[in-house]
């Protein structure tokens, strides 16, 4: 034999007794998030995306025509939280004080009396009947977006729009999640006459003109977030629904579904704990796209005047309004500022999100 003439070199801060080191596993899971974080693009979109809804969440204590916390005759009051009459403060009536009314201000700037304020000193209902510019106005150091053509601040009603527009969005998306992961599930595992029956009920479902019966419900029942919600949710479980059932069909067959089966395990317990958790991929990666869809769907909805009453912010109600007013154009370009970032941050997170759960992919 000849001997080795390249021996290993010994690791001199290891242990005799200590078996070398192998490579370093790495969890399904982690990997994935490893990959997502390695997509610079991505994830900085959900980095910026999570702080603007964190920002919206907080939409009160940074837009509102009501000071945070007050100090009058060395009581300190809350008008954030608790509602006080202008008689409080010394006024002539018992009704809800106007925190932007001059005598309401002078009377927190005297008398050692203090009041803080948000940075923006409007709320998204607010109409300030002291404006010197008539609506809608544009920017100024007292409405830094303009107002729109009743007065409103558009900076106000964007924030709270948004806020509205993405747990919408949620809402929709986790509704249509359930529903198309169940249907696509009992198809794909069952197959047969289950998954012929389905598909044709999909078919005819489909097939129905979803526009008209908004319109037709909008004008039976008064329009709110909670019947477009039911409405939207009804319609929207289908995409998914798909991309479940391929699934189910192509890995209700494999090995490990067979064992169980044999081990005598039940078809929900398979599907729960077996073939769903392995279906998962068209679900994360469709997430963000199906909440791109859902906002969408209310801001059209709004601009046409068939989505939520006319007092909640909405940001098609303010496209609406761009569109009446297009001398006003601060309405029409913050708007659409605030749509275009927000859908390109979603899309910029499903592009990642489906990148990183590619099995093709090294790394």
């Amino acid at each position: 034999m000849k001997a080795d003439l390249n021996p290993p070199i010994p690791d001199p801060a290891a242990s005799p007794d200590q078996p070398a080191a192998g490579p370093i596993s790495v969890s399904p899971g982690r990997r994935v998030w490893m990959r997502f974080r390695g997509n610079r693009r991505g994830y900085w979109s959900l980095l910026i995306f999570l702080s603007l809804f964190a920002l919206s969440l907080a939409a009160e204590l940074i837009s509102n025509d009501k000071p945070l916390v007050a100090s009058y005759h060395g009581q300190l009051v809350f008008p954030v939280l608790k509602t006080y009459s202008e008689k409080t403060f010394n006024g002539d009536f018992e009704t809800r004080a106007d925190y932007l009314d001059p005598f309401i201000r002078d009377q927190f700037n005297k008398d050692g009396n203090w009041a803080i304020y948000p940075i923006n000193h409007y709320s998204f209902d607010t109409l300030n009947y002291f404006a010197k510019s008539p609506n809608p106005a544009p920017p100024s150091s007292e409405n830094w977006l303009g107002t729109d053509d009743r007065g409103r601040d558009v900076l106000a009603r964007l924030l709270y729009g948004f806020r509205v527009s993405i747990l919408f969005g949620l809402a929709l998306t986790v509704t249509g999640v359930l529903l198309g992961m169940a249907t696509g599930a009992v198809q794909g595992y069952f197959a047969g006459r289950t998954d012929l029956f389905f598909q044709r009920f999909i078919e005819i479902w489909s097939s129905m003109p979803e526009l008209y019966l908004l319109i037709i419900f909008a004008s039976i029942f008064d329009p709110g977030i909670g019947l477009l919600l039911i409405l939207l949710s009804l319609f929207g479980w289908m995409g998914l629904s798909d991309y479940v059932r391929a699934d189910f069909l192509r890995n209700r067959n494999l090995e490990y579904v067979q064992a169980g089966r044999a081990l005598g395990l039940s078809s929900g317990q398979i599907i729960w704990r077996h073939v769903l958790p392995n279906s998962m991929t068209p679900v994360v990666t469709f997430l963000p796209f199906r909440m791109s869809g859902a906002i969408l769907a209310l801001t059209s909805l709004d601009f046409l005047g068939l989505g939520v009453p006319p007092s909640t912010p909405s940001l098609g109600e303010l496209l609406a309004q761009g569109k009446n007013n297009l001398d006003a154009w601060w309405i029409a370009v913050a708007t659409f500022l605030v749509l275009t970032v927000t859908l390109l941050l979603l899309t910029n997170i499903g592009d990642a999100l489906r990148n990183s759960l590619d099995v093709r992919r090294r790394g």
